[in-house]
């Protein structure tokens, strides 16, 4: 296909998802069966301009101001992808297989509008409606820090240390163009342009070995923060898939007792191969049977509890575009009842002198700082682990996280335009008494 077909073929795509309100994953599929000349790398192509314009959905309308997937296609590629309109003129032709060109409206509103004026839900790529919320946490800065959240992602990458170490794994990826990531220790980052494929890691030898695993930076802190240690007893409450469990396996160093369980058990459906994969030994998976408690069996010996809890995903925006514009307000009360519902079952668990490490995946004030303190004034016996003695684990950059992450009295929050890395808000709660 040309580039210009691409272009005709992402906007008929952009049409179906607003007509028939699918996913976007659904509609790409679809689209991909019923068209199997299109190569691997139109497929790519086409996903990518789609993704893209899901980021800047709001904000490319408003540049052209038009409310259609055209123009929502010819904003983005202003927006996101900096074209001028002499580059896309020659993409809009009207020949075979390309778009019509270029309309004098069209061409007036790249060469004349901008998003100066454009409210900040606009300018910000989210929906109105949650505007005070992120006004609560970010005030003026808060259309920059939603743009921020609005850009493509880099593959970021955990490098095992059950089974290698970073410059060696560096020297494995070279080819990739890997580097190290600016504050986890273990991680490496493979920056991606707008229109990049992403590259097969699945296929590299150090992942199919173990050496090295998907996971954004900010999980990865996440993870240190929770400062888990060889020789601990280690319970990670919403185990999920397995990421955070792998990371903590790596830093229990192989000692101790890891206890991963999630109360959805298909969640868990990956994280047997993952661990290993990844040389894993020490990790007790308990899927939830019925009614039975995985873990009646244990009563106040946890050393630490990890919560990474269901929350709006509001952190992960970049990686999923289209779940904001789906996100509706009876969503955040529902997570916020699961939030506290996870936190309640974490408190028996845990030993006196141990901790729970809550982590969300949300930047909103609701599920984050407000629900620690919540929890602190239905439990005294908790108090908060000062932050600064949270990021303490970084060392040396210890100082310059403080500088670039948003601190507040309950813990740390990350995002894409602070520290680079997904939206993670990460506290730690010792059992005082």
């Amino acid at each position: 296909m040309t580039p210009a077909a691409r272009l005709s073929a992402a906007i008929e795509l952009i049409d179906t998802i607003e007509r028939d309100r699918v996913p976007a994953a659904k509609a790409l599929k679809e689209w991909g069966t019923a068209h199997r000349f299109a190569g691997s790398g139109d497929r790519a192509a086409i996903a990518g301009l789609v993704w893209d314009v899901l980021r800047r959905y709001a904000s490319s309308a408003f540049l052209m101001d038009a409310d259609t997937a055209r123009a929502r296609l010819i904003g983005m590629l202003r927006l996101e992808r900096d074209m001028d309109a002499a580059t896309m003129a020659a993409l809009f032709d009207g020949s075979r297989f390309a778009p019509a060109p270029l309309t004098e409206a069209e061409q007036a509103a790249l060469s004349h509008r901008s998003l100066r004026d454009a409210p900040a839900a606009i300018a910000g790529d989210y929906p109105e409606w949650l505007d005070p919320h992120l006004a609560k946490v970010f005030g003026e800065d808060r259309a920059a820090e939603a743009a921020a959240m609005a850009s493509r992602a880099p593959l970021d990458l955990r490098v095992n240390t059950l089974k290698s170490n970073r410059d060696k794994v560096l020297r494995a990826l070279a080819h990739l163009h890997a580097k190290p990531t600016p504050w986890s220790a273990t991680g490496l980052r493979i920056e991606l342009s707008a229109d990049a494929r992403n590259p097969g890691i699945q296929a590299e030898e150090d992942f199919i070995k173990g050496a090295v695993e998907v996971q954004d930076e900010g999980s990865q802190l996440a993870a240190q923060f929770t400062a888990a240690k060889p020789g601990e007893q280690v319970i990670d409450l919403c185990a999920g898939a397995g990421g955070k469990t792998l990371a903590l396996a790596a830093m229990m160093q192989g000692k101790g007792r890891l206890i991963a369980t999630d109360s959805d058990k298909r969640q868990l459906a990956p994280i047997h191969e993952r661990l290993s994969r990844a040389g894993v030994h020490n990790a007790d998976v308990r899927t939830p049977k019925g009614e039975a408690d995985p873990l009646a069996d244990i009563s106040a010996t946890a050393d630490l509890v990890v919560i990474d809890a269901p929350c709006t995903g509001t952190g992960t925006w970049r990686r999923n575009p289209d779940a904001k514009w789906r996100m509706r307000p009876g969503a955040l009360e529902i997570r916020l009842r699961d939030q506290a519902e996870v936190l309640e079952r974490a408190v028996p668990l845990v030993k006196l002198g141990g901790r729970i490490a809550y982590i969300t995946c949300s930047v909103l004030a609701e599920e984050n700082g407000e629900q620690v303190r919540a929890f602190i004034g239905r439990h005294p016996e908790f108090a908060v682990v000062p932050p600064e003695q949270i990021a303490s684990v970084l060392w040396d950059k210890a100082e310059d996280f403080a500088k670039a992450a948003l601190q507040s009295p309950e813990g740390w929050l990350m995002t894409p335009r602070r520290t680079g890395t997904d939206g993670f808000f990460v506290s730690v709660l010792k059992k005082t008494a």
